[in-house]
């Protein structure tokens, strides 16, 4: 899957990219049915809100076969090593839950401000693709993007340990009020099965889901690999070491395993 030159100028322009219905409900619906499957787990992998539910589930890919593949799909490695003009790895593997009624509050920041200073990754020549295993609505906790604001650099940041279950190095009221006023503030939304592409340098966050329908989002975050991180104090399911290059599977890699689950079923 490559994208189009018109694609690649608006990903440079606003720092973000949407594609609608990329993956099939039949793909979506194995996934769907994994990530709550890892959630029943008690995988230390697997991080929780203060009510108990699932926050994010890290490293799917290690343990989980669909996920697994999903890690090598074509439809998301290729285009993210298009942006990158190279080869990538595996930096980071999430399923964020943001659970329907307990989705917690994910604040304000920027992916590489976290990845550089816990991780040394040199340079901000790494994006996030995700995919979105539940519809996202204005109302079930949709991310929420500064357009443009990668544009600004790496901003200074605090190290936030409170707020939820996950640290995070996160932006002042300021300085989002100074870069919301230049850019707006936008939360794509849509059906099960799109991707949200987005800069590592993005400013982004996400609101808490009240809602009573879930907001289920896989990340990946793939670096490329002569950008590889150089301090290793998080664990290695959260900031992982193997840099080798993604070689991307089939296309019908996850296709052919929804189709084999139904047929079992």
């Amino acid at each position: 899957m490559r994208l189009t030159a018109e694609q690649l100028e608006t990903f440079d322009r606003e720092g973000y990219l949407f594609l609608p219905n990329v993956f099939s409900p039949e793909e979506i619906g194995l996934l769907r049915e994994e990530a709550r499957n890892i959630y029943a787990t008690d995988r230390e992998e697997v991080w929780r809100e203060s009510s108990g539910v699932a926050r994010t589930a890290f490293a799917a890919h290690t343990y989980n076969e669909a996920f697994r593949r999903l890690g090598a799909h074509p439809r998301l490695v290729e285009p993210v090593t298009q942006l990158l003009d190279g080869p990538v790895y595996m930096h980071q593997f999430k399923i964020n839950a943001k659970a329907a009624f307990d989705g917690e509050v994910w604040q304000w920041h920027q992916d590489f401000g976290t990845w550089h200073r816990d991780d040394e990754m040199p340079e901000p020549r790494a994006m996030n693709i995700a995919l979105f295993l539940d519809e996202v609505t204005p109302v079930n906790g949709p991310l929420m993007f500064i357009p443009r604001s990668h544009k600004e650099g790496t901003q200074a940041a605090g190290h936030d340990l409170e707020t939820t279950s996950y640290p995070l190095w996160t932006l002042d009221r300021a300085t989002v009020t100074r870069l919301a006023e230049q850019g707006g503030i936008v939360a794509p939304t849509g059906a099960a099965g799109s991707l949200l592409m987005f800069h590592a340098n993005l400013v982004h966050a996400s609101p808490s889901n009240i809602s009573p329908w879930d907001r289920t989002i896989v990340y990946l975050s793939l670096c490329h690999v002569e950008n590889h991180i150089r301090k290793f104090t998080r664990k290695d399911w959260i900031a992982h070491r193997d840099f080798t290059p993604i070689q991307p599977l089939a296309d019908s890699c996850l296709s052919e395993m929804a189709g084999k689950h139904a047929a079992a079923e």
